[in-house]
């Protein structure tokens, strides 16, 4: 005859197994971006005393990461490059043309993250390319998120990445002597489960 407590456990115990798996993210999480709660910001030197700060205000993009496996995290983010602003009309035209964006030719701005290393639960690295005038560059975004995005599986997330790029890998040389090569860049984006 068997001790009730072990029927009790031969009962119980696949019945937990099967909760733990059933409550446990094993499949890949996928999030879209929140465009209205989403943007980029660029920062440059400006005669070396002071720095303007364009935005870009449009973009679109996903994001997917899978729990326990942090290195296939893959973000994928485009932004409208004609919809730039900036803090003054002048500075406006000369972005949007051949010297700068080009947005003429060159609509679009892409960042494609291919992996993700976090170092604690809402802190990490993603790394990727960085394509703006037609040129592919390897980036690398420091990311803060909100929340664990792991634990938040299925709940809106935000994060904050920040790069700094060199202006002329891009083909964007001109007027070096009064605006800085080395341009950093934001990117606050919340992302919204699909």
């Amino acid at each position: 005859m068997l001790n009730p407590v072990a029927c009790l456990r031969m009962i119980l115990l696949p019945l937990l197994a099967v909760f733990a798996l059933a409550n446990t993210p094993s499949t890949a999480q996928r999030y879209i971006l929140d465009a209205a709660a989403s943007d980029v910001s660029a920062r440059v030197p400006f005669f070396g005393l002071a720095s303007k700060t364009a935005r870009f205000p449009r973009m679109e993009g996903a994001v997917t990461i899978i729990p326990g496996a942090p290195e296939k995290a893959v973000i994928d983010v485009t932004f409208d490059a004609s919809a730039i602003e900036a803090p003054d009309s002048v500075t406006l035209a000369r972005l949007k043309g051949e010297k700068f964006f080009w947005v003429e030719k060159y609509p679009t701005i892409r960042f494609i993250g291919r992996s993700m290393k976090l170092v604690s639960a809402t802190k990490g690295t993603v790394s990727g390319e960085l394509t703006a005038r037609g040129v592919t560059m390897p980036a690398t975004l420091a990311v803060t998120f909100d929340a664990d995005p792991v634990r938040n599986a299925g709940r809106p997330v935000s994060f904050t990445g920040t790069t700094t790029i060199d202006r002329r890998q891009f083909g964007m040389k001109s007027y070096q002597l009064i605006v800085g090569n080395k341009v950093d860049i934001t990117l606050r984006a919340r992302m919204v489960p699909r």
